[in-house]
C-alpha cells in the first residue's frame, strides 16, 4: 500500500480503554494507516510509546504539567508534544479522513466538534458530546456534511440493526445494560458500597470511571439520550433492559413486531472496529460466540429504585434546554467526589437530582440558543451547584 492510499486518524483519548482496543486494530495494519495525532492525560510513558510506535505526527498530553516528560520520552523521535487544551482543539483541525472521539466526559466535546468542522468522519464513543450538546453535534455535521458513527457498543448496534431499515417503521429501541458491580447486591448493602468494589466490571475491561458509571447506572443514563439526540426518536421509544451476560447490545423493534437483535462478546473492538472500517464489514480479532454453550439469555426490568439516574434521564429528555448539560456537568462533580470518598454510592444521584432541581426554571438554561459558549456557561453552572450541594450536605 502506498502513502497516498492511507487512511489518515487521530485518537483522542489514547491511552483510555477504547482508545487502546483503536490503536490494537490499527497496529495489526500499520501500513493501512497514517496516525495524524494521538491524545492521553497522565499516562505519558503510554501515550509516548504508542506515538512511536505508530509513528504520529504528534503526541498531546491534555495537561500542561506532563509536556516535559512527553517531551523526553519522544526524544529522537521527530514526534511533536504539545500540551493543553489550545493543542488538543489545533490537532483536532488537522486534516484527518477519521478521528476516535474516546475523551470521557464534557472535555470531549469540542475537539469532536473541530474534527467535524474539519469534515472527518467522527467515530464517537465520547457519550457526553451528544449528552451535552446533540442538537449542536448533529447540526455542526450536517453544516459540514461530515459523519458521525456511533462507537458505544449499543449505539453501533442500533445502527446497524437499522441498516437498510426506514427509521420510520421502528416502534421502539431497547438498550441492554449489565447491571455494573452490584446488580445482585441487596438494596440495602448499596449505601456502604466502596470505591474498589464499584470498581470491578463483571463483564468490560473498561477505565474506573466508566465502571463505577456502569455500577450506578448513570452509564446508562447518558446512553438513553444519547440515543434519543443521535437517532432523533422519542424518549418513550427509548427501553432499557438489564442484561447480565453483555451478548446483546441491543435490540430494534418494528412496526411488524421484529425484534432485530445485535450479539457478540463483550470487546469494544466490536463497534470499532465496524467504524473504523464502515462501510466495509471486515474480520475483526474478537471471540466468537457459541450459542449452544451459552444456552440462556438473561433479561430484566431495571429497578428505578437501585438506579435512580434513570428516572433523571427520562426528565432531563423532557426538559430539554442545557438539561443534558447540567446532568453530565453534575454527575462528573458527584464522580469525583466519590472517588475521593467525600461521598457514599448512592449519594451520587442525590446530588444530581438536587442540582437540576435548583437550575429548574432558569430561563437561559431551557431556553438559550444551543451554542458552543452556551453549552460550556451551562456546564459550569452544573459543577459550580453540584460542588455547593456537596459542600452543603449535613
Amino acid at each position: 500500500m502506498t502513502p497516498t492510499s492511507q487512511r489518515r486518524v487521530s485518537i483522542f483519548g489514547a491511552t483510555g480503554s477504547v482508545g487502546q482496543s483503536t490503536i490494537d486494530l490499527i497496529a495489526r495494519d500499520p501500513d493501512g494507516y497514517d496516525v495524524v495525532a494521538l491524545t492521553g492525560g497522565h499516562n505519558v510513558a503510554l501515550l509516548a510509546h504508542d506515538a512511536i510506535r505508530l509513528k504520529a505526527n504528534v503526541a498531546i498530553t491534555a495537561h500542561e504539567k506532563n509536556l516535559p516528560a512527553l517531551r523526553e520520552a519522544l526524544a529522537g523521535s521527530g514526534i511533536e508534544a504539545a500540551a493543553g487544551d489550545a493543542a488538543m482543539e489545533e490537532a483536532a483541525m488537522r486534516p484527518a479522513d477519521w478521528v476516535m472521539s474516546s475523551i470521557v466526559g464534557a472535555a470531549g466535546l469540542l475537539p469532536g466538534l473541530r474534527a467535524l468542522e474539519a469534515r472527518a468522519t467522527l467515530a464517537l464513543a465520547n457519550k457526553e458530546s451528544l449528552v451535552t450538546a446533540g442538537p449542536l453535534i448533529m447540526a455542526t455535521a450536517q453544516a459540514h456534511h461530515a459523519r458521525i458513527l456511533p462507537v458505544d457498543s449499543e449505539h453501533s448496534a442500533v445502527f446497524q440493526g437499522l441498516v437498510g431499515e426506514d427509521i420510520a417503521s421502528v416502534e421502539r429501541v431497547i438498550i441492554t445494560a449489565s447491571g455494573g458491580a452490584f446488580r445482585d447486591w441487596p438494596l440495602e448493602k448499596l449505601a456502604g458500597a466502596t470505591l474498589a468494589e464499584a470498581s470491578a466490571h463483571p463483564n468490560w475491561d473498561m477505565g474506573q470511571r466508566i465502571t463505577i458509571d456502569s455500577a450506578s447506572m448513570f452509564n446508562k443514563a447518558l446512553e438513553v439520550i444519547e440515543t434519543k439526540e443521535y437517532f432523533d426518536i422519542r424518549p418513550e421509544q427509548i427501553e432499557v433492559v438489564v442484561h447480565p451476560q453483555s451478548l446483546v447490545h441491543a435490540l430494534v423493534g418494528f412496526n411488524d413486531g421484529a425484534l432485530m437483535a445485535h450479539l457478540g462478546a463483550p470487546d469494544m473492538r466490536h463497534a470499532i472496529g465496524y467504524a473504523l472500517h464502515w462501510p466495509d464489514r471486515r474480520a475483526l480479532p474478537v471471540d466468537r460466540l457459541d450459542l449452544a454453550k451459552i444456552a440462556t439469555l438473561e433479561f430484566r426490568a431495571p429497578d428505578e429504585v437501585r438506579y435512580p439516574a434513570l428516572r433523571l434521564a427520562r426528565e432531563v429528555m423532557a426538559a430539554g434546554g442545557m438539561s443534558g448539560a447540567i446532568f453530565n456537568a453534575a454527575k462528573e462533580v458527584a464522580l469525583d467526589a466519590f472517588i475521593a470518598g467525600q461521598i457514599g454510592f448512592m449519594d451520587m444521584a442525590g446530588i444530581v437530582e438536587e442540582t437540576l432541581t435548583r437550575l429548574d426554571g432558569d430561563a437561559s438554561l431551557a431556553h438559550g440558543a444551543m451554542t458552543l459558549d452556551n453549552v460550556r456557561a451551562a456546564d459550569q453552572m452544573g459543577r459550580n451547584t453540584a460542588q455547593r450541594v456537596i459542600d452543603t450536605r449535613p
